[in-house]
């Protein structure tokens, strides 16, 4: 099946895949090809993408929708890149500044701000720690 990951401003992967993992709304999605149609909201963390060759290559996003045909699937994210070019000391700080905002909360915007930031640092932080575990199998 063919998969495009394609953020706001650019696209971040186009190609073949065997397999696709990403964490929707509901929970985990697995898609293999000629999977039965459908769309799903996304959360904040990784896609994994299994090439033909059997290698896995892992993307973060921010969240958005995915559409899933049974030869092609869609990625639609409002952010997203490849994990090896996430920064893990800009999402450590961010996943820092955003627990501290939640421990001095001073309104329910910034405590829903903090809530929001927190969450995406961990997924960020999570995705790079599943790329390391793979590239140290390898």
């Amino acid at each position: 099946m063919h998969i495009d990951i394609v953020s706001a401003e650019e696209s971040i992967h186009s190609g073949a895949a065997t397999f696709i993992v990403a964490r929707a709304v509901g929970g985990e999605v697995g898609i293999y090809p000629r999977h039965v149609p459908m769309l799903v909201q996304l959360q904040p963390g990784e896609v994994t993408v299994r090439d033909e060759f059997g290698a896995d290559q892992f993307y973060y996003v921010s969240g958005g929708t995915m559409e899933i045909q049974p030869d092609v699937v869609t990625v639609l994210a409002d952010a997203a890149t490849r994990a090896h070019d996430i920064d893990e000391a800009a999402a450590e700080q961010a996943r820092k500044r955003a627990e501290e905002a939640l421990a001095n909360r001073s309104s329910e915007i910034d405590y829903a701000r903090a809530q929001g930031e927190l969450v995406e640092a961990a997924a960020q932080l999570r995705t790079i720690q599943k790329l390391r575990k793979t590239a140290n199998r390898t």
